[in-house]
């Protein structure tokens, strides 16, 4: 048996080669490139291969793999939306991810920001960085003091839940599929223009699906509060970052965190510290006081990344053998 995987980062390595030496009947080869159709070739005579999401996978990629034998994928990631699902259907590809690897590093991220934002830290950072030490205009508010409207109550968004509770916060919660425990608690909000209305900070926690397409777009952001903050941890296209921006050059938006980006591939997970970013609107962004960037790194810990390499190594295990996962993605 024998897998191959791409992408592999300086620091996945160690849960590499630990789940590697817990299973010495497997070969594993690995590289720092990411799967493309050139570097295909590289898993010539593996089993499976085992990748993580930067670049798509095209028909070409898909193609390639096939060319060598290969029909089976597991992704480190939780998203599937870079796959060519027609051509993986048509070669019979069985694929998986990692759908839950540390729902409180990316729940973390999202209090943290939003709390960042609330408080004004970045504006009184600089000031202080140039010895001002006035207070004045940079008030923050308290996070006990704001109602936050959750989109999306699965695993990451309970634990956000949880966390904003132990702030003191009110919290209230949009999903079309209830969890019976927050139901209890009576968190839900019948429709998101309630959740609009209400809310002093609304955080999203769903997945990128046509229906989710630019779900914050001029429209929606009208239905907010004035002076409203928004975090997104989730995916880019969950926002209409023209209609955001407006937002926040008319003050409507108080503040945006945000972890993903709609053009992110290609631009994120890069150093651009010696060249202009290519991406005006991002520099933008990343320029404004009342704006806090990370390049998609919310899930980036430790506990993460091991669960992110143990697990789909597992299910790339289980493919091979023809066991069932439960990280199969049933497309």
């Amino acid at each position: 048996m024998k897998i191959f995987a791409y992408g592999i980062r300086e620091d996945e390595q160690a849960a590499l080669k630990e789940w590697m030496t817990n299973h010495p009947e497997v070969e594993v080869g690995y590289t720092d490139e990411l799967l493309n159709p050139q570097t295909a070739q590289l898993a010539a005579g593996a089993d499976a291969v085992d990748v993580y999401q930067q670049l798509a996978y095209t028909p070409e990629t898909l193609t390639a793999l096939h060319e060598l034998g290969i029909n089976k994928m597991s992704l480190r990631n939780v998203g599937t939306d870079n796959i060519d699902f027609e051509t993986a259907r048509r070669f019979d590809f069985s694929i998986s991810n990692v759908a839950v690897y540390s729902p409180n590093a990316i729940a973390e991220h999202a209090a943290i920001q939003g709390a960042r934002i609330l408080r004004q830290t970045k504006p009184l950072d600089h000031k202080i960085e140039n010895h001002d030490l006035r207070w004045a205009p940079t008030i923050g508010r308290e996070v006990r003091m704001q109602t936050f409207g959750i989109i999306g109550t699965g695993h990451i968004g309970h634990v956000l839940i949880d966390i904003l509770q132990g702030f003191g916060a009110k919290v209230i919660g949009y999903d079309i599929y209830r969890n019976p425990e927050l139901e209890a608690e009576g968190i839900y909000v019948d429709s998101l223009d309630e959740l609009y209305a209400q809310s002093d900070v609304i955080s999203l926690h769903v997945p990128s699906l046509p229906e989710n397409y630019h779900m914050i777009n001029k429209e929606t952001i009208a239905k907010m509060k004035d002076d409203v903050v928004l975090i997104n941890v989730s995916r880019g296209d969950l926002m209409d970052i023209d209609a955001v921006m407006s937002g926040l050059d008319s003050g409507k938006i108080f503040g945006l965190a945000m972890d993903v980006y709609e053009k992110e591939v290609g631009l994120f997970n890069k150093d651009w510290s010696n060249d202009k970013l290519p991406d005006e609107k991002i520099a933008d962004l990343i320029a404004r006081e009342n704006v806090l960037v990370t390049p998609h790194t919310a899930f980036y810990t430790t506990k993460a990344v091991y669960e992110m390499v143990t697990q789909s190594m597992n299910a790339s295990l289980a493919f091979i053998k023809g066991e069932e996962t439960a990280n199969e993605v049933k497309y």
